[in-house]
């Protein structure tokens, strides 16, 4: 899903979380994908509220640093808001229209499906396929987000010397990266229902893929900011000291099992709670497999924890299982990095698909 047309080019995704800053470029080989370069860099504290940009200086500062130190020399950019700013419709069209023809349709019909005037919002659509039960007729998806959210990106983008070609939406960012992490899949996917959870600092997000296809998205805030919250309580910390030990350790013995171990619970129960959501409002009873995402995905034991609680086989989201790594990439490091940048493969992979 695209705002704005982008032309195959090396394309930098850059994730904008609510305390980091991810850059990734991937290129595409003979038979696979290779990481070019990438990056992460800190936020300021309430520069990004609940994916919200609230300070473009600072964000802007901050993807400045991350470019220079990936080393890219991409000057293009692809960004995403979150599904909660963004509204979607699935419209059906005839399929003897032009692109270009569609287009005009949709703007002379726009302001039936967007609750806001056509000037405060980006527009745009994709033709999803024929009707099953009516080959004259295609389905369309029409996306619209308000101006403030896309502008905010681009101008983010301009600050650090990019170009911003694409501004995407997280969940089909997620759906896009799906393809990178098939192989950890049972049956690679094929008839198989999906639960990508990604669990970041101060939101959560569902992402349900069946069959390669994404049927379901949910987001709510929660996430690992509650857990250094509660280090800080505990131990009398700064939010920076207590976000730094967490990371880095140096905790009492009692953190484990007083602080880090009901966390991991409360985790368990949310993503149950995320399923439950999806049962209610489908016809599905199960999925088949969760993949756990996001920085809260690299706390140990997660992954052992929610499968012994739900009874669904889950694993750890690594998009770079099967990718190769630039000599200049710090193996370790993405490693370490890999189950939260989901929604940065997604957007790199617009420049190589």
């Amino acid at each position: 899903m695209l705002f704005l047309n982008s032309k195959k080019q090396p394309i930098l995704g850059i994730d904008v979380s609510s305390t980091s800053i991810k850059v990734l470029e991937l290129s595409k080989t003979k038979d696979n994908y290779r990481v070019e370069s990438y990056a992460v860099e800190p936020l300021p504290t309430n520069a990004v509220t609940e994916k919200s940009i609230q300070d473009i200086e600072a964000v802007g500062d901050s993807l400045r640093r991350a470019v220079k130190k990936s080393g890219t020399r991409a000057k293009h950019a692809a960004l995403a808001v979150a599904g909660s700013a963004v509204i979607t419709k699935k419209i059906n069209m005839p399929a003897s229209l032009s692109e270009e023809e569609m287009e005009i349709q949709i703007q002379l019909e726009a302001d039936q499906y967007i609750p806001y005037p056509l000037d405060e919002v980006y527009l745009d659509f994709q033709v999803l396929g024929e009707l099953e039960n009516n080959p004259d007729s295609v389905e369309v998806l029409l996306a619209a987000s308000r101006s403030e959210n896309v502008s905010a990106r681009t101008a983010v983008a301009e600050l650090a010397g990019l170009t911003a070609k694409v501004i995407d939406i997280e969940s089909y960012t997620i759906e896009n990266a799906y393809k990178l992490i098939t192989d950890q899949i049972p049956d690679y996917g094929v008839d198989k229902t999906t639960a990508i959870i990604d669990i970041g600092a101060t939101m959560t997000s569902l992402n349900v893929i069946e069959d390669g296809k994404l049927v379901y998205t949910r987001e709510q805030p929660f996430g690992g900011k509650q857990l250094t919250e509660e280090i800080m309580r505990r131990y009398g910390l700064s939010y920076e000291d207590a976000g730094r030990v967490k990371k880095e350790g140096g905790l009492p013995e009692n953190y484990e099992p007083e602080v880090l171990q009901p966390f991991k619970q409360t985790m368990a129960q949310q993503v149950g709670r995320f399923l439950q959501f999806f049962y209610s409002s489908s016809e599905h009873e199960n999925v088949d497999y969760i993949a756990l995402a996001g920085g809260c995905a690299g706390i140990p034991g997660i992954a052992e924890l929610v499968e012994s609680n739900l009874g669904i086989q889950t694993g750890i989201a690594n998009p770079f299982g099967s990718v190769k790594l630039s000599g200049k990439i710090a193996k370790q490091r993405i490693a370490n990095d890999a189950p939260s940048l989901m929604i940065t493969c997604g957007l790199a992979l617009r420049g190589v698909l």
